[in-house]
């Protein structure tokens, strides 16, 4: 039998077993008459007053039995532990042992002292009759078998030996294996009994706990066997169904119990209809799932599984947050999550949605909108009040199509688009498009801040039968780009030559990456000279491209094209190195000077020129390397910290198309610089304009006083020549005056022709 560490029965088995003893009392009723009876009959058998005595006792101990357990039954055992529990097992092997001794007694008794074969025989067969029921009544107690067996049966041995007969003591013997095989009987019966209440625990507690489970679950589950009826149910499904006490559901068909739950839902009959339908369709295995809408704000989802019994599990859970998730994904990706307008993926959708439903012969347009100089905006007020002008756009878009069949989105950035899918002729698609252009610019508030936007535009009409979205937004994008082109806050209509001529600038912009890819730029210089042009000082290198089939192709082409394929860095790394290793071939005083952009600046420049000056050998006094304004004013303190580097390295830093920009008098003072190239714009007509030739002189004094050497562009007359030289204003000329720019080849020659010529004037004047 298997016990417990200490050797003893689990307490609650133990208790069970005790209560068994004071169970059955009709039993003990019958036996208590049958030996009342048995003790009377053998006293009027032998008129022996004894038995009378015994029949008295017998009557007395189940009285006082009786009121014990009596006692018993109002005792509360919620508490118990195992020393109470043995207490009330002692009081019942008191009692029983007060009427199996009396039975003992009497045998014995019968047996050596009245010697009467009715007497005899009566009292053995009771007590043995009463053995025999003990087993059946006590195998609870252990102790309750051996010792109320034991009474009963050691008298009658005592009677046997008392005869000193060989016989008899034989049989007194023998009652002995009577003892231990009652004893083992009851033993074994209750070792049965342990192991069946130990399974019986475990499955109460297996089916404790599965029930906790299946009433914890955050799912709905129904069990139906093969005819659709409930056998399991959890408190889950009630609470999500709202079908009540779970007890009630069992047997009942689950469209029944549906059908109830809606009821008491108040849910409308074709919802109901829909839900049970739905359920069915699962229980059919049509469907592994089935999502359903319960009320507007709660979705369940249901899945069965047929198990091969032919039951069926039925699960059903709340998705209300998944939903109202997924549903707040798909807002996400499908609008703008700053103006609320559809995103371009689902603007492409809605797009597609409306040709697909229209006749192929009708008017489409595509409307591109880009907010003129937003980045001002941004940069003057801060990006959040950029952000809430970009709402009112927004919202003021999405006022003009509301109502209408045009579709209105954010691209990104500040570049929206409206799609117009049902014109019945060009001529009224034109003239609604730009009416929704005109109404776009004008006032807006945005952070207690008023703006005047004006809105560049570009748009593109197509028949409905040849809508290709994408194809659409290249050509109003092209026509946006024409409108930059021509001046902020037009409207412009996509042309065909507007195609051919982005296909030409993509060509040319293959072009030109497979000429730098093949080293096919070269370099021309255009030297500065003193003002009276006796010596050359330094040749700015200037990039220039022969295109095979085009011919020479204008730097502010190529180089604009270089900027935006983001190789305009490449180009000045070309530049650097063939200024370098042609300056090593002129005279040592002549110096070379090359021009940086601001992308130039945001990369590792330092590292860049280092490495070319190493490689090349040239000594770094005889690099000049110019900026223009527009580098200056973007991240100041970075592009400072740039060019201090490149200074302490010993490059003399020059300041390009000075005067150009409005901010350059704040910075000149602050950084890292050596010269200034005065712009050709201020040379222009310097000697009938007065006022430019005054803002010439003014930029030179400045320079003057900061000790900046000065540099004047664009000088092409020997009249301008004259009145710069008149002034004092340059320390070097620049312009066709001397010389336009040449290879550098040239530049030697040109240099050893001027010292020729100096040397020819310093002769004559030695002469003269």
């Amino acid at each position: 039998m298997t016990r417990n560490e200490q050797g003893a029965l689990p307490t609650d088995i133990y208790l069970s077993y005790v209560s068994s003893l004071y169970q059955h009392r009709r039993t003990l009723v019958i036996g208590m008459l049958s030996h009342v009876v048995a003790f009377l009959i053998v006293f009027l058998k032998s008129s022996d007053s004894f038995y009378l005595a015994c029949a008295a006792a017998i009557a007395i101990a189940w009285c006082l039995r009786n009121l014990d357990m009596n006692r018993f039954d109002h005792q509360d055992f919620s508490g118990a532990n195992r020393a109470m529990i043995r207490s009330w097992e002692n009081r019942y092997i008191v009692g029983g042992m007060g009427v199996t001794l009396t039975l003992g007694v009497a045998c014995g008794y019968a047996v050596a002292v009245t010697r009467e074969p009715f007497s005899e025989l009566a009292c053995v067969s009771v007590t043995l009759a009463s053995m025999i029921a003990l087993v059946g009544r006590n195998y609870g107690s252990e102790r309750v078998v051996l010792l109320l067996s034991s009474s009963a049966c050691v008298p009658i041995m005592i009677g046997l030996l008392t005869l000193r007969d060989p016989f008899m003591l034989v049989l007194a013997v023998l009652i002995l294996p009577f003892i231990l095989a009652t004893w083992m009987m009851a033993s074994n019966l209750r070792g049965v009994l342990y192991e069946n209440a130990l399974a019986a625990r475990e499955i109460r507690t297996i089916a404790g706990q599965f029930d906790a489970a299946l009433n914890h679950m955050t799912h709905g589950l129904f069990m139906l066997d093969g005819d659709g009826r409930i056998v399991v149910s959890n408190e889950r499904a009630c609470v999500l169904l709202e079908l009540g006490d779970r007890a009630e559901l069992k047997g009942r068909p689950i469209g029944e119990v549906l059908a109830g739950g809606a009821r008491r839902m108040a849910l409308d009959p074709k919802k109901s209809d829909t839900i049970v339908r739905q359920i069915d369709f699962l229980i059919e295995g049509k469907r592994s799932r089935a999502l359903t809408s319960i009320s507007d704000d709660v979705f369940l989802e249901f899945s069965a599984n047929r198990r091969e019994d032919g039951e069926i599990v039925l699960i059903f859970e709340d998705v209300t947050a998944r939903v109202e998730a997924e549903h707040q994904i798909l807002q996400m990706a499908r609008f703008d999550a700053l103006t609320g307008l559809p995103s371009r993926a689902y603007f492409a959708e809605l797009a597609r949605n409306a040709v697909a439903d229209g006749a192929p012969d009708r008017h489409v347009g595509l409307l591109l909108i880009d907010v003129a100089e937003f980045k001002h905006v941004n940069d003057t007020r801060g990006h959040v009040i950029g952000d809430k002008l970009l709402q009112a756009i927004g919202e003021r878009l999405e006022g003009l199509v509301k109502g209408t069949d045009a579709i209105a989105a954010r691209l990104m950035g500040d570049e929206f688009v409206v799609f117009f899918p049902n014109g019945t002729n060009g001529a009224d698609l034109e003239e609604r498009i730009r009416a929704v252009h005109l109404c776009m610019c004008g006032n807006y508030a945005a952070g207690g801040f008023p703006f005047d936007v004006t809105m560049n535009a570009g748009f593109v009409i197509a028949k409905g039968g040849d809508f290709r979205l994408e194809d659409l937004q290249i050509k109003a994008d092209l026509a946006l780009s024409e409108t930059k082109a021509r001046g902020k806050g037009g409207c412009t209509a996509f042309e065909s030559e507007m195609d051919a001529r982005y296909r030409e600038r993509q060509k040319l912009k293959s072009d030109l990456r497979e000429a730098l890819g093949a080293g096919a730029l070269q370099v021309a210089y255009q030297p500065m000279f003193l003002p009276d042009g006796s010596r050359v000082a330094c040749c700015e290198a200037l990039a220039r491209w022969t295109h095979p089939e085009r011919g020479p192709v204008p730097p502010s082409v190529f180089i604009q094209l270089a900027e935006e394929m983001g190789l305009v860095t490449d180009v000045t790394r070309f530049v650097l190195r063939q200024a370098c290793s042609d300056c090593l071939t002129w005279p040592a005083e002549l110096s070379v000077s090359v021009n940086l952009s601001v992308l130039d600046l945001r990369t590792e420049i330092v590292d860049v020129v280092a490495e070319i000056l190493e490689q090349t050998g040239l000594n770094p006094a005889r690099l000049h390397l110019e900026v223009t304004e527009s580098c200056l004013m973007d991240e100041p303190v970075k592009v400072q910290a740039v060019l201090q580097e490149l200074r302490e390295r010993g490059i003399t830093i020059a300041i390009d198309d000075f005067g150009t920009g409005y901010s350059s008098l704040s910075y000149l003072d602050a950084l890292p610089v050596d010269v200034i190239k005065i712009d050709r714009s201020f040379v222009r007509n310097i000697r009938k304009d007065s006022r430019r030739f005054k803002v010439l002189l003014g930029a030179v004094a400045l320079a003057r006083s900061l000790g900046l050497k000065v540099v004047i562009e664009g000088v092409e007359t020997v009249d301008q020549l004259q009145l710069l030289s008149e002034h004092g204003c340059a320390d070097l000329i620049q312009g066709f005056v001397f010389s336009a720019p040449m290879p550098g080849s040239a530049v030697a020659a040109l240099c050893q022709k001027r010292a020729r010529k100096r040397s020819a004037q310093t002769s004559r004047t030695l002469i003269a």
